[in-house]
C-alpha cells in the first residue's frame, strides 16, 4: 500500500464518531505502551480514560494477545454461534460463569456494548412472552448512557442524544439517578435511598407493572459523572423488581472486569441481577466482543423443545474475539489486576480529593478506577455552569489544554459539567501523580480565565 499523509487522508476520508468534523484535524495515535500513547508527531500522552473506559490491562500485552489471536486464526478463523458451537466460545462462556454472580451461568455473545443492551431488552421481552405475558417497556435512569443503536439509544437517559433520531423504540420510562451532590444538604443517605426507590416504584405503577419487562441500571452510573448508589439502594431495586415480576439488568459494559475493584460491580454492590450486559473490559478492547450474561431463571423459561431466543449476531462469539477475551482474562488473573485496583483505589481517591481545594471543583466521586470531578461556579451554593459556559469551559479550554499537557481524560457535559478519570487498571502511583498534577494546574488556569 502506498505511503499516505495520514492527517490529510483522515480529514478527507475518515468520519469520526461523536466529533464535530468541520475544520477538525484529528490527532493520529500510532503506538501504545502501559498507560501511555504516542501520536504520529512523537507526542506522548497519559491515557487517563483507558480508551473509552475499556483498555483495562493497558497497552503492553499486544504480543501475548496477538499470539492467541494468531493461533486461533490458524486453527479456526471464523465460525458462527447460530446453531453451532466452537471451543473458544464454550471456554469463554464457562469462564464468565465462574467469575459472575453464582446464579448466572449462561453467556450470549455479541460484538459490543450497544448490541449487548439491545439484546438484553429483546431477551427480557421474549422471556415474559415465554411466561405467557406481554411486556415490552424498559426503565432506565435520567442522564444514563446505554449505547447508540436504536433500542439502546431509546434506553438512554440523555435527551440531547435521543432527539435527533426520534421517534425511537417505545416505551422507556426514565427515573431519577443517584446524583447525591445536588440533593438537600441535610438529607440523610437513608432518606435519599427511600426517595429514589419511591420514585422508581411510582414510575412503574404509573406505566403499568404488567407492561414493564426490564429495569436497566449501571452499578455506578458513568454519564453525569460516576454516580454512586446509596446504601440499600440496589437491595430496594431488587425488591421492587421481584414484587412486579420485572427483570433487573445490570449494565456492566463499563463496570465489569475490575473497573470497580471487583470482577463485576454486581458483586461489589450485591445487585443480584437477572441479566448483565458487558463488553469493553471483556477483551480490554483488544478485540470487539460483548455479552449478555443470563441468570438461570431466565434461561429456564426457554426450556421447552420448541423454545428459541429469536436473535443473533454474525460476529457474536467470534472465535478470534473469544480467544482474545480468554487471554485477557488470563492476564488479569495472573497479574492480580483486579486485586491491584482494590488495593490502590483508596489512595487514588485521596489524591483526587486534594483537588477539592480548588475553587472550581465541587465534588469528587466514584470507586475503583472510575472517578469524576464535578465543576462548579460557586462551591458554597453548588451552582453549576450554564450551557454556553460549559461549552466554553469544556470544549473551548479544558479538553484541548489537557491534551496539550499530555493528559487524555473526558471533559463531559452530558449532565452537569464533569471531568472523568478512568485509567487502565495497571496504573499506579506514577500515573496518579501525573493525573492529579496536570489536572490541578489546568483547572487552576481554567478558574483564572473564568474569574
Amino acid at each position: 500500500m502506498a505511503v499516505i499523509d495520514l492527517r490529510a487522508a483522515a480529514q478527507d476520508h475518515l468520519w469520526l464518531h461523536f466529533t464535530r468534523m468541520f475544520g477538525y484535524e484529528p490527532p493520529v495515535i500510532v503506538r501504545g505502551e502501559h498507560c501511555y500513547l504516542w501520536d504520529d508527531r512523537g507526542n506522548k500522552y497519559l491515557d487517563a480514560l483507558a480508551g473509552l473506559f475499556s483498555v483495562n490491562i493497558g497497552y503492553s500485552y499486544g504480543d501475548e494477545i496477538g499470539r492467541a489471536a494468531h493461533e486461533q486464526m490458524r486453527e479456526l478463523p471464523f465460525y458462527t454461534n447460530w446453531s453451532y458451537a466452537h471451543p473458544r466460545a464454550i471456554e469463554l462462556a464457562a469462564k464468565l460463569a465462574e467469575l459472575a454472580p453464582e446464579h448466572i451461568n449462561r453467556a450470549f455473545f455479541v460484538s459490543g456494548g450497544s448490541e449487548a443492551v439491545e439484546s438484553a431488552w429483546k431477551l427480557a421481552r421474549q422471556y415474559h412472552m415465554a411466561n405467557g405475558e406481554r411486556r415490552w417497556k424498559a426503565v432506565s435512569r435520567r442522564t444514563a448512557y446505554h449505547g447508540t443503536t436504536m433500542g439502546a439509544l431509546s434506553i438512554n437517559g440523555i435527551p440531547a442524544l435521543r432527539a435527533p433520531f426520534e421517534p425511537l423504540v417505545p416505551d422507556v420510562i426514565h427515573v431519577r439517578n443517584t446524583n447525591r451532590y445536588h440533593r438537600p444538604p441535610d438529607e440523610t443517605e437513608e432518606q435519599f435511598t427511600q426517595f429514589l426507590l419511591t420514585d422508581l416504584d411510582e414510575a412503574i405503577q404509573q406505566a403499568g407493572p404488567e407492561t414493564v419487562a426490564m429495569v436497566i441500571f449501571e452499578p455506578v452510573q458513568n454519564a453525569g459523572g460516576s454516580f454512586m448508589p446509596p446504601a440499600g439502594y440496589f437491595r430496594g431495586v431488587r425488591e421492587i423488581c421481584d414484587r412486579y415480576g420485572i427483570l433487573l439488568c445490570a449494565d456492566e459494559v463499563i463496570t465489569a472486569f475490575g473497573r470497580t475493584g471487583e470482577w463485576f460491580g454486581s458483586l461489589k454492590f450485591d445487585i443480584r441481577p437477572d441479566l448483565i450486559t458487558c463488553a469493553k473490559g471483556l477483551s480490554s478492547s483488544y478485540a470487539a466482543i460483548g455479552a449478555v450474561l443470563v441468570a438461570d431463571k431466565v434461561y429456564e423459561a426457554f426450556g421447552t423443545e420448541t423454545a428459541m431466543y429469536a436473535h443473533g449476531i454474525t460476529f457474536g462469539g467470534h472465535p478470534v474475539g473469544c480467544a482474545v477475551a480468554l487471554k485477557n482474562l488470563e492476564i488479569m488473573e495472573r497479574e492480580g489486576i483486579v486485586e491491584h485496583v482494590a488495593e490502590t483505589q483508596d489512595g487514588f481517591r485521596a489524591q483526587l480529593a486534594t483537588l477539592l481545594e480548588l475553587d472550581i471543583v465541587g465534588d469528587v466521586r466514584g470507586t475503583g478506577y472510575l472517578w469524576a470531578l464535578e465543576l462548579v461556579k460557586d462551591k458554597a451554593t453548588r451552582e453549576t455552569f450554564d450551557d454556553d459556559e460549559s461549552e466554553t469551559l469544556l470544549r473551548g479550554f479544558l479538553s484541548p489544554r489537557l491534551f496539550e499537557r499530555g493528559l487524555i481524560c473526558r471533559a463531559d457535559d452530558r449532565g452537569d459539567p464533569v471531568v472523568q478519570i478512568s485509567p487502565p487498571l495497571v496504573a499506579g502511583q506514577e500515573e496518579f501523580d501525573q493525573i492529579v498534577g496536570i489536572l490541578g494546574e489546568v483547572l487552576t488556569e481554567a478558574w483564572q480565565r473564568i474569574t
